[in-house]
C-alpha cells in the first residue's frame, strides 16, 4: 500500500481545557502520531529546521503551547499540570489514542508530566535538553529575577540575549531572528507565570513511574544543563538512553537538525 504524504498545514484546536492551540501538522494521518513540544518562550517554529528532514509520511504535530506562539494566552494556568492537560486534550480532540511525545527543555518537562498522568497515551518519549526539575537549569533563579522586573512587552534586546545565550554553534541569522520574534510574542506576564510554574510544580520523585521507552538528547556544550543532571535523569527513567551531541549547545534540533532528525527517526522506528 502506498502512503500518501500530506503537506504541512497550520490549524487551531479548541480544547476542553478552555484554550485554543495553534499547531502545525504534516504527514500521513494513518501513521503513528508524533507530538512536538517546544521550550520556554518558543513555539512550533522551534522545530522548523527538523520538520522538513523527517519522513514526509510521518504524522507530526508541532504545537504552540498555551501562552506561546499564536495560541491563547489565558490569565493563569501555567503549571506543568496545565500544559500536560492541554496535550491530552489535544490528543482527544484530534482523535489520537497514543503518540510519541518529543519535548525540548520546558516541553520535555511537559512530556514527562503527560507520561505520568496519562501513561497509556504515550508510546515513546524523546526528551531534548531535559532535566529532573527546572531548578537544575544554570541561572534559572537569576532569570526569574530579571523576568520579574519586566513590565508589559518584553524588550527585543532581552529576548535576543536570552535566546542567543543558549546556542553554541552559529545558526542562520534568519532562523535566529525567527526564534527571537516568537519569544517577543509572549508577554512579560507569561514569561513570569511559566517560570514560576516550572519552579514550583515539579515531579522528580515520580520519574521512576514512567515506563515508556525514552531517548534523552543533550549537547555537551549546553551552558544551562550539566552532564551529571543528564545521568541522573537517564537513571531515573527505566530503560532510558542518553545520546550526547559533541560541540553542541542547548538546542540540538536547532544546531544539528539533520543529525537530530536521523536519530529521532531511528528511535521512532525501533521496535
Amino acid at each position: 500500500m502506498n502512503i500518501i504524504a500530506t503537506p504541512p498545514r497550520v490549524a487551531d484546536a479548541h480544547l476542553s481545557t478552555g484554550v485554543r492551540l495553534r499547531y502545525v501538522a504534516q504527514g500521513d494521518p494513518e501513521s503513528h502520531p508524533v507530538i512536538m513540544l517546544h521550550g520556554y518562550t518558543d513555539s512550533s517554529f522551534s522545530f522548523s529546521r527538523v520538520l522538513p528532514l523527517l519522513d514526509p509520511a510521518r504524522h507530526v504535530y508541532a504545537l504552540d503551547q498555551r501562552g506561546h506562539g499564536d495560541s491563547d494566552r489565558p490569565a493563569g494556568g501555567y503549571g506543568l499540570g496545565d500544559f500536560a492537560a492541554d496535550v491530552v486534550a489535544f490528543m482527544d480532540v484530534s482523535g489520537l489514542e497514543r503518540a510519541t511525545i518529543v519535548g525540548h527543555c520546558m516541553g520535555s518537562l511537559v512530556a514527562q508530566r503527560v507520561a505520568l498522568v496519562a501513561p497509556r497515551r504515550v508510546e515513546r518519549l524523546a526528551l531534548v535538553s531535559s532535566m529532573t526539575a527546572a531548578s537544575e537549569i544554570e541561572g534559572i533563579y537569576e532569570l526569574q529575577q530579571a523576568v520579574a522586573a519586566l513590565d508589559g512587552a518584553v524588550p527585543a534586546e532581552f529576548a535576543r540575549e536570552f535566546q542567543e545565550g543558549t546556542v553554541h554553534l552559529p545558526l542562520p541569522a534568519e532562523f535566529m531572528d525567527g526564534v527571537v520574534a516568537e519569544s517577543l510574542k509572549v508577554p512579560a506576564r507569561v514569561w513570569r507565570a511559566v517560570l514560576d510554574g516550572l519552579l514550583t510544580d515539579e515531579h522528580a520523585s515520580r520519574l521512576n513511574h514512567i515506563t515508556a521507552p525514552t531517548l534523552v538528547f543533550w549537547g555537551e556544550r549546553d551552558a544551562m544543563l550539566r552532564r551529571a543532571g543528564q545521568d541522573s535523569l537517564t537513571a531515573a527513567l527505566a530503560g532510558a538512553i542518553l545520546k550526547v551531541y559533541a560541540e553542541t549547545g542547548h538546542s540540538p534540533h536547532w544546531e544539528r537538525p539533520r543529525q537530530f532528525a536521523g536519530d529521532l527517526e531511528a528511535f521512532l522506528d525501533h521496535s
